[in-house]
């Protein structure tokens, strides 16, 4: 059996998480009083119960007994109850944004700010993201991205690194990643964009490709990002980063950022991370122009 206690910021997708691990079978359990955690965990590892695998929501909610919580995980480890915890994290920008798209209260937003909630919550919350097994970064992912990574570790039990590479392609006429952590600029490639036959294709159409990796320029770039990332990747680890952002751009964020997008992807995903990507403006001349 698996027990997962489900936590992390307010508005980092704690909610989407519980749902998502209730549709997969887990018995979920929202914001359960740290008193009857243990109680819990008796029940549901108890042999006259029928449930296979729990999680339960444990977060600020709890107020001034968020503070027993760290005893109450002691009890569990020494009672034999073995538990994982999976913290849910974001970037203050992020939560800040989604806080006033719902029109909600932080809960320890006493004077209004959410700024100060999250602060006060990130300082009350870090002895569970040290302890976590499994921290996901949702800054940047999609609902259905969070989804897969739940699946991976919770369903399918594949082997997990908390750290998370994010590849985003875009055009730089419509602006830099607001969070990319490095951006790099590939418009010194030749742009397929002035062949009419290739320019209403993509990155992601063979001929696109072709025609941008056929330069030695293109390749040793690809190689040279590769290398980088090999490096950087495990400090970052060992510095306590969880999450890494690369911007790769081109004039329109169509055909070049997309090939060499798309090259990297498949680089690193034979790398021990988790990885996605994402092609943000391929579509925007189109859109525009229809």
């Amino acid at each position: 059996m698996r027990f997962v206690i489900v936590t992390g910021m307010s508005g980092a997708g704690k909610s989407t998480a519980l749902n998502t691990l209730e549709d997969r079978g887990y018995f979920c359990v929202d914001n359960l009083p740290i008193q009857l955690i243990k109680r819990f965990a008796e029940i549901a590892y108890g042999e006259d119960t029928d449930i296979n695998n729990v999680a339960i929501g444990v977060d600020i909610r709890s107020g001034v007994y968020l503070e027993q919580l760290s005893e109450c995980l002691r009890t569990l480890k020494e009672s034999q109850f073995h538990y994982e915890i999976l913290f849910l994290d974001s970037n203050d920008d992020v939560l800040i944004r989604r806080y006033k798209e719902t029109r909600r209260n932080h809960p320890l937003a006493r004077n209004g700010r959410i700024e100060d909630g999250i602060k006060e919550e990130r300082s009350r919350i870090a002895f569970l993201r040290k302890e976590a097994e499994y921290i996901i970064d949702t800054t940047s992912l999609l609902t259905r991205e969070l989804k897969a990574e739940l699946d991976k570790i919770f369903i399918e039990n594949a082997k997990y690194n908390n750290f998370i590479i994010s590849v985003v392609s875009f055009g730089f006429k419509y602006g830099i990643p607001k969070d990319a952590d490095m951006v790099f600029d590939v418009r010194f490639l030749p742009n397929p964009y002035y062949d009419l036959e290739l320019r209403k294709l993509t990155g992601n159409d063979g001929a696109i490709r072709d025609f941008v990796m056929q330069y030695d320029e293109a390749k040793e770039f690809l190689n040279k990002i590769v290398d980088l990332l090999e490096f950087l990747i495990p400090n970052y680890i060992k510095e306590g980063k969880n999450g890494l952002v690369i911007g790769i751009g081109c004039t329109g964020g169509k055909h070049r950022s997309v090939t060499l997008a798309n090259g990297i992807f498949s680089e690193v995903q034979t790398m021990p991370y988790s990885v996605r990507i994402e092609h943000r403006d391929i579509e925007k001349d189109k859109t525009r122009k229809g």
